[in-house]
């Protein structure tokens, strides 16, 4: 109790336990907070650790990070730089750009985007939390405050405090670009779009309960049949259950394991090189 509610001083606590049909004294009450560490009221509610403020403003919080991908192009591996944004609440994401060159005047025209007025990334957010790399300029973090969205510098090397984004940043490598071969931006365009859309809509979350994000289908029938629908060409496998005239799903075919090892051996001669 006096963790989560860090106003309460110990008669507080004490008439709450009372509710629950524990009776305690204020010095029992003091005693306890003592031993696990926990000053008096007015010294706890003045300070918040970080996950009670993540706790306090999930509703308008997001997170943006960058990640890389190295493609296979006519003239060897290009590496691609990636930048998305995430609700913290609702875990959406957003893949704001993709560029070989993510230069201050690419960046600045990704944070018009995030901000555009009634459909920018950030139109419902408040804070945005980023890390110290040097593309978060200064003019990029103005041009996002002037649309009424503070930004928020984390500390170096302290990816834990953006750990929404972190997260979602090893499942794409892990679940997606790990596992597949990129020929060119369009590829990799195509891949990203189509894991995007399994994220939000198809795929459970542990950190949600176990549900999908965004549900297509409301409800369920149970005579209904059950089919299998492929994204990447397999990569990923949905089990959903469809009407009889939706059965024919489209496949997105894009090269994959187990042709993973050409591309290791082409990304170990380039390093010889």
């Amino acid at each position: 109790m006096a963790e989560e509610n860090r106003s309460w001083g110990y008669d507080r606590v004490v008439g709450a336990l009372a509710n629950l049909g524990h009776e305690v004294s204020d010095q029992t009450v003091g005693n306890v907070l003592r031993r696990h560490g926990l000053p008096p009221a007015p010294a706890r509610k003045h300070t918040t650790t970080w996950a009670a403020f993540i706790r306090a403003h999930l509703a308008v919080l997001a997170g943006t990070d960058f990640f890389t991908v190295e493609v296979l192009a006519l003239r060897g591996l290009v590496t691609y730089y990636v930048l998305f944004f995430i609700h913290l609440e609702s875990r959406k994401v957003d893949i704001a750009g993709i560029t070989v060159h993510p230069n201050e005047q690419w960046m600045q025209q990704m944070a018009r985007n995030a901000t555009m007025e009634g459909c920018g990334t950030l139109r419902d957010c408040r804070y945005l939390l980023h890390d110290r790399d040097t593309k978060y300029t200064i003019s990029f973090r103005a041009i996002i405050e002037s649309g009424k969205v503070k930004t928020l510098l984390l500390p170096a090397r302290s990816p834990n405090l953006n750990a929404y984004a972190e997260r979602w940043v090893r499942s794409v490598q892990e679940e997606c670009l790990s596992k597949i071969i990129v020929f060119g931006e369009r590829s990799l365009r195509r891949a990203l779009s189509e894991y995007v859309a399994h994220y939000q809509a198809e795929r459970n979350h542990q950190g949600k309960s176990n549900v999908l994000l965004f549900r297509r289908v409301t409800q369920t029938r149970h005579e209904e049949p059950v089919q299998c629908r492929e994204r990447l060409g397999g990569l990923q496998t949905i089990t959903i259950k469809r009407r009889r005239e939706q059965l024919e799903e489209s496949r997105i075919n894009i090269w994959q394991w187990p042709v993973a090892r050409c591309f290791s051996s082409v990304r170990k001669a380039r390093l010889r090189d």
